[in-house]
């Protein structure tokens, strides 16, 4: 699936003095920012998971870049 997305975030700041990296989950019908923003479960936790495992994947080789 293609993302297309002009978000930074707080990404934006943070690249100045370490890597950085957005992870993105599909919501309904493509909104986003907005009150009606909704995401299943499903997608929330495979979210977690890529962040879990990208933590200890560095927990485990300190020190190199990915």
């Amino acid at each position: 699936m293609d993302i297309v997305t002009g978000a930074g975030h707080d990404a934006v700041y943070m690249a100045s003095v370490t890597p950085t990296a957005m992870i993105f989950v599909p919501c309904k019908d493509g909104v986003s920012h907005n009150e009606v923003e909704d995401a299943k479960p499903a997608d929330l936790e495979a979210g977690c998971n890529v962040l879990l495992d990208a933590m200890v994947a560095r927990a485990n080789h300190p020190g190199e870049q990915a």
